[in-house]
C-alpha cells in the first residue's frame, strides 16, 4: 500500500501541469438532435480505410457525398478502451489500458482518487516515477485526477515489434491531467435530462453483461462459463467477439451497481433478443444515444485465433499494405448492415437523427507519412469519421482539427447537455459543419 505523501510525490510533475476539466456551459452550434447513433469501428488509421477496395460500401458513402467526412479527425491515445471512454466521458479516468473491470469491487480505490495509473505497460519501461498497476479497473466513482496523455507514447502498449512508437494525439500535441474530473459519462447526463441511452453489444450473451469480460460468437460461452462438460473445447478455444474494453459504460459503478434501473447494466444488451438493436429498429423504440459496438471479428479488430475473416492484420506500417482485406471486408459489410437497418427503421424518419461511424485508434504503426486519402493528415493517430443527419446537406468534407472529445462535445451540444470533463477543454470544437449547424 502507497501511503498517500508518496503518491502525492510520484504525481508532483503531472499536477503542475494540470488543467481544469468538470461539467460547464452547454455548447451551442447544432440543432438538437432526437437520436444518434454512434457505430465504433477498431484500430485502423484513417489512409487504412479511406479507398480500400475492401471496403466498398463506406467509400461509396464518401465519395457519393452521401455522408460528410471528418478528414482531420485524431483519435486521443491507446488503446482501445481509454478511446472509448474519452468519447462517453471526456477523460481517460486515470486508465490507459484494455484490462477488465474489477466487478462490484468495494475495496479498491478508483484510479482518480488513488493517483495510481492503469496500464497495459508492454514496454515495461515507466517513467521514472509514474506509479502504474496493471490489474483489473476499480470501478469509477467519485471526481478526481484523470492520467496525462503525452504526445508519444514509448513505454505503454508498444508490442509487437514493428510499432516502434505509439503517437497519441497527433504526434505533436498532449493533454495534461485535469484535476477537476468528474467519474460519469454521458450517460448520466442524458439521463439527468430525462433522455435514454444503450449500449448495443454484439454477441453480448443473453443473460447480460455483469461479469463479463469477454463472449463467443452469439454469447455462447464467456469467462463465466463452466468448460467441465466441454471438453475437450477450453477457454483456450475461444474465439472473444465480445469484450467489455468496448464496452465502456460498465467500468462505472453507478452502472454496475444499478442505483437507478434507467441508467445501469440494463441498458446494456445485445444486437439479437427481444431488446436488442434489430428489435428495437423495427419498433422505433430507439434511446436518445444508441452506441453500437459490433464484434471483433466485425468491427476491423480481429483476432489472432479467428478465421481468415477475423484474422489478424499483418505487420503493416500505416498504410493499406499487410491489412487482412477479409477482416476488413467483413467490417465494410457490417457497417452496411447496420446503417441500412438504421435506416429502415421508423426512427429515421422521425425528428432529426444523426448515424456517426468512427473508428476509435490507428494500428499504433506511428508512421508519419502522406496518406491516400481526401485530406492528408498526419498519418499519427488519425481516423475516419463520418456523419449522416436525417436532415442535412451531405457530402461535406472538413478540414478542421477534432478528436474525440469533440465528438463528446457535439453528442452533448445535440441533446442541450453541458460539456464534461476535457470535452470542455480550450480548443476543443463543436463539429458544427459536419452536424447542420452554424459556424462563428
Amino acid at each position: 500500500m502507497i501511503r498517500k505523501a508518496a503518491v502525492l510525490g510520484l504525481w508532483a510533475m503531472t499536477l503542475a501541469g494540470m488543467i481544469g476539466a468538470q461539467e460547464k456551459d452547454v455548447p451551442k452550434d447544432i440543432p438538437h438532435l432526437d437520436h444518434v447513433f454512434v457505430i465504433m469501428m477498431e484500430n485502423h488509421g484513417y489512409q487504412q480505410i479511406i479507398n480500400n477496395p475492401n471496403a466498398p460500401y463506406l467509400n461509396s458513402l464518401i465519395t457519393g457525398k452521401k455522408v460528410n467526412l471528418a478528414a482531420n479527425y485524431f483519435a486521443v491515445g491507446h488503446p482501445s478502451l481509454t478511446n472509448y471512454l474519452e468519447i462517453v466521458g471526456g477523460s481517460n479516468f486515470g486508465t490507459r489500458s484494455d484490462n477488465n473491470p474489477a466487478w462490484h469491487s468495494t475495496t479498491c480505490t478508483p484510479n482518480l482518487q488513488s493517483l495510481i495509473l492503469n496500464a497495459d505497460n508492454y514496454g515495461g519501461n515507466p517513467p521514472a516515477g509514474l506509479q502504474i498497476e496493471s490489474t483489473s479497473i476499480c470501478p469509477i466513482a467519485g471526481k478526481g485526477t484523470d492520467a496525462d496523455t503525452p504526445a508519444v507514447d514509448n513505454w505503454n502498449e508498444v508490442s509487437p515489434p514493428q510499432f516502434a512508437f505509439l503517437a497519441d494525439i497527433d504526434g505533436v500535441k498532449s493533454i495534461p491531467a485535469s484535476n477537476k474530473i468528474e467519474g460519469k459519462t454521458i450517460a448520466d447526463q442524458l439521463v439527468r435530462a430525462g433522455l435514454s441511452w444503450k449500449s448495443y453489444q454484439e454477441d453480448l450473451p443473453l443473460s447480460g453483461a455483469d461479469g463479463v469480460n469477454y463472449a463467443s460468437e452469439n454469447g455462447t460461452v464467456s469467462n463465466l462459463t463452466d468448460f467441465t462438460n466441454l471438453s475437450p473445447i477450453t477457454s483456450a478455444n475461444v474465439v472473444q467477439t465480445y469484450a467489455a474494453k468496448h464496452n465502456p459504460f460498465v467500468y462505472f459503478k453507478n452502472v454496475q451497481e444499478g442505483y437507478q434501473w434507467n441508467n445501469s447494466l440494463h441498458n446494456v444488451v445485445g444486437f439479437d433478443g427481444p431488446r436488442g438493436l434489430y428489435a428495437d429498429l423495427g419498433s422505433g423504440d430507439v434511446p436518445s444515444l444508441a452506441f453500437i459496438a459490433p464484434s471483433q471479428c466485425h468491427d476491423d479488430h480481429g483476432r489472432g485465433n479467428g478465421d481468415s475473416f477475423c484474422a489478424y492484420d499483418g505487420a503493416t506500417d500505416g498504410t493499406q499494405l499487410n491489412l487482412n482485406p477479409g477482416l476488413i471486408q467483413q467490417g465494410d459489410v457490417t457497417i452496411q448492415k447496420l446503417v441500412e437497418g438504421i435506416k429502415s427503421s421508423p426512427v429515421w424518419h422521425e425528428g432529426r437523427t444523426a448515424i456517426v461511424i468512427v473508428w476509435d485508434e490507428n494500428d499504433y504503426s506511428g508512421v508519419s507519412s502522406q496518406p491516400t486519402g481526401l485530406f492528408p493528415p498526419q498519418n499519427q493517430n488519425s481516423v475516419v469519421l463520418t456523419v449522416e443527419t436525417n436532415c442535412d446537406k451531405t457530402g461535406i468534407q472538413s478540414s478542421k482539427y477534432y478528436n474525440s472529445f469533440s465528438l463528446l462535445r457535439t453528442l452533448e451540444a445535440g441533446f442541450g447537455l453541458p460539456c464534461l470533463n476535457h470535452a470542455c477543454d480550450s480548443g476543443v470544437s463543436v463539429m458544427s459543419d459536419l452536424f447542420g449547424g452554424h459556424e462563428k
